[in-house]
């Protein structure tokens, strides 16, 4: 390859890469996570968590759901949710996207105590639990 095709040839993985990461980072800024693991340890314990299903279509749920909402009706739904605004809510999808617009929604309604799956269901199912 000549030198003006090898540079852009590397620009272009460069920013391929950069748009990559982008999409698959570890949720944004102020997301806070659970693990598979920890998750089942908190619903193992009884620990008062409200557990929220996003994904569309709708999928079978982690055993304990408290409420299946579209992660794009979450404000239209928001009376399904915890009156008290500093309830922890952990929110899930197939395999974590979705959770995000729904955690941002979350917020914009005034909740504090909000938590994401990491991989969701997906992850979840590959940690060797159960989804009936």
């Amino acid at each position: 390859m000549n030198r003006t095709l090898t540079s852009a040839f590397t620009l272009s993985l460069l920013l391929l890469s950069l748009l990559l990461a982008g999409c698959t980072q570890r949720g944004g800024e102020g997301y806070r996570s659970v693990t598979p693991q920890e998750l089942h340890s908190m619903l193992s314990s009884g620990e008062d968590i409200f557990l929220l299903d996003v994904h569309i279509p709708e999928q079978r749920h982690i055993p304990g759901t408290d409420a299946f909402i579209p992660y794009n009706q979450i404000k239209r739904y928001a009376h399904l949710l915890p009156r008290d605004k500093s309830a922890k809510i952990v929110v899930y999808c197939r395999t974590g996207p979705m959770s995000f617009p729904a955690m941002d929604a979350l917020r914009e309604l005034g909740y504090t105590n909000v938590y994401y799956l990491e991989g969701g269901i997906v992850a979840w199912k590959s940690a060797g639990y159960e989804v009936p």
